[in-house]
This record gives C-alpha cells, structure tokens and sequence, in this order.
C-alpha cells in the first residue's frame, strides 16, 4: 500500500539518512497499524515498542506524538496511548468527505485526453480483474489493497497533491472500517460489480459534458460503501 505509507518508505538511501529517528519509528506505527497488526484500541506500550524497535524512549515518543496528531492513536492519562477506535459518527463524516474527494477525481478522469483516459481504463481494468480473483479465492485482504488501489488511481490521475495529501489522511483513518466492511465477501461481490460499472462508463465518456454524471457516479459508490458498512 504504497500511498498509505509516508515517503520514506520510498525513498533513496539519502533521504533515510536525512530522516529523525523518531520519523522513522512513526512510520514503522503507522504500517502497523494499517496492515492491522496494531488494532483499534490496542495498547501501545512505550516499553515493548523500545524493546521491540530496539530504540531509544525518545524516537518511540516523538512517533505516539505525530500519530496522536494525525487522529491515529489516542493519548489517555494514567493509562497509556491506544489505537484509537472511530465512532460511527467519525465514521460517516469521513465517508461523506472521501466522496466529494473521490467525486472530484472522477470528474478529472472523465476530461483527460483520450490517450490518458484510456491508460487509465486498462490499470483500472487490471484492479476490477484482480479484485475478482481475490473474491474467488476468499482473500479479503489482497481485496482491500486492490480496491485501495483503483481508488489511487483516479486520485493519481487527477494530479492534485493536496487532494492526495488530504485522501491519504482519510484512508488513513478510515482503513479499519474499510476492512469490516470489505470482510463481507456480498459486499466485495457487490463493490466490485460497482467498481466494472465505473470503469464501463469511463470507457464511454464521449464528450466533458458526462463529466459531471461520472463525479455523481463515483460519489454514489463511495456512500454505497458507507451503507453497506453501517447495516453491518
């Protein structure tokens, strides 16, 4: 999950070098907690994290700080920093904000160059495609990186790094709900048929004039989404 990481996940020798070790301690965090490997409300102990980066108190402290301040982990007095656990209502209000988000993104899809958009169909084509195989195998987890990923594109092709910044934090946030959600293999079943459908229409777009009904068709699956999840 590529854009869920900061970007000393990808980066040259020389930008690690140029990295605090607390940074790097927090992205350490931070993949945990996104492949679930820290869940909501599970005790980050600043002990066994030293123990187990095999790090300083210090880093390990700078780290729980920048997650608290990205609403990722919860500091509690006299008892510690928890992963934090979203309430339905942090819940629906970020869907509802990844919506405009995914709206305007698929309102850029549909007015790139032919040559673009087309480019775009086939990376989609191959996430709809790979999303079917994890549904066929059971995988919930290849699923949710998949469904991540088409998503990414579209944020990708609309080549706003503000909104890229601003989707990550969401997804950030919203990555554990996503899961039970996606854990549901009639609602992967049923993404997926809505995800071909995105991708069909895209194929179509003949003129900006659709540009609109495609930003509409986009929000619409990401509330469909939020639906899903809240008859859980």
């Amino acid at each position: 999950m590529k854009w869920l990481a900061s970007s000393t996940g990808q980066a040259t020798f020389e930008d690690i070098k140029n990295t605090s070790l607390g940074k790097l301690v927090r992205d350490q965090l931070l993949n945990g907690i996104l492949s679930g490997a820290y869940m909501p409300g599970q005790a980050l102990r600043e002990s066994e994290l030293v123990e187990q980066l095999k790090v300083s108190r210090v880093p390990v402290r700078e780290a729980l700080r920048e997650l608290e301040s990205a609403g990722l982990v919860v500091s509690r007095k006299h008892s510690g920093v928890y992963v934090r656990e979203l309430s339905d209502e942090e819940v629906k209000d970020l869907y509802q904000f990844r919506s405009l988000l995914d709206s305007h993104a698929g309102r850029m899809a549909a007015q790139l160059p032919d040559d673009e958009r087309e480019e775009l169909v086939r990376e989609l084509d191959l996430c709809v495609a790979a999303m079917d195989t994890a549904i066929s195998t059971g995988n919930a987890q290849d699923y949710y990186s998949q469904n991540l990923e088409f998503h990414w594109l579209f944020i990708e092709y609309a080549g706003n790094r503000e909104i890229a910044k601003a989707y990550r934090d969401v997804i950030q946030k919203l990555h554990l709900a996503r899961l039970k959600n996606l854990s549901n293999e009639a609602h992967r079943v049923r993404s997926n048929a809505e995800h071909r459908q995105i991708v069909d229409a895209l194929r179509k777009v003949s003129s900006p004039k659709h540009a609109g009904e495609y930003a509409e068709l986009l929000a619409r699956h990401v509330i469909n989404a939020h639906d899903r999840l809240s008859v859980m």
